[in-house]
């Protein structure tokens, strides 16, 4: 079989993949930037237990390889009676990791808006809580966009990890076929493409992204 019909058979499978890897990043993301905020906000209390529990979160997941929070969630966790199906096993383990990645950018965001804005606030009567989301958090939600969406692209890409655990995404689809074909290198060198293709238009969208919201230090 030339290479060429050999890629051409293969876009099904890689695009159902690359869909599936969508879709992880995604729902990753999505879980990830809820539990980031909830860090980001433990990170700035006033309570220093909370601030103690944020950071050593953040230590823990920036500190162990992805790949080994993946093994401890799908193969670890079995052992104590918790038992997770592929597919969220691998959402929970990138969304826990991206956390901890995403919570930074958030905290350092909000650290960023001028203490006036506070004062401002509370000056109307808000509460911290209020404050929080009514004033602060939209303005740091749009400083953190590039880090954001860098993040987003770091997940399209890191979704590779959860091929281990027998989640069908792009490398996986990628070895199915392999694995029928015997022609590595065409296929891995496709599904690096494709990865390529992905990250490319996300960073294409951050871009315009960033110009509509006319962030500030950008041109």
């Amino acid at each position: 079989m030339s290479t060429t019909s050999l890629l051409v058979q293969s876009i099904p499978a890689l695009a159902q993949g690359a869909v599936l890897t969508i879709k992880f990043a995604v729902y990753s993301m999505f879980f990830g930037l809820i539990a980031a905020v909830v860090l980001a906000v433990m990170g700035i209390s006033r309570s220093k237990t909370l601030v103690g529990i944020g950071r050593t979160y953040v230590s823990v997941m920036r500190g162990t390889p992805l790949l080994v929070q993946i093994f401890v969630i799908y193969y670890g966790l079995p052992s104590i009676g918790i038992s997770l199906d592929p597919t969220p096993a691998g959402v929970i383990a990138l969304s826990a990791n991206a956390a901890a990645y995403l919570s930074e950018s958030m905290r350092g965001a909000i650290l960023g808006i001028q203490s006036g804005q506070w004062l401002a606030a509370y000056s109307l009567g808000l509460s911290r809580t209020q404050t929080l989301r009514y004033v602060i958090g939209p303005q740091a939600l749009r400083i953190a966009v590039p880090s954001l969406s860098n993040s987003l692209i770091s997940l399209i890409k890191d979704t590779s990890l959860v091929s281990v655990i027998t989640v069908t995404e792009l490398l996986r689809s990628a070895q199915e076929v392999i694995a029928a074909t015997y022609q590595p290198l065409p296929l891995y060198l496709a599904a690096a493409v494709v990865y390529w293709v992905l990250c490319s238009v996300l960073e294409f969208v951050q871009r315009r992204l960033e110009r509509r919201l006319a962030l500030p230090g950008r041109h």
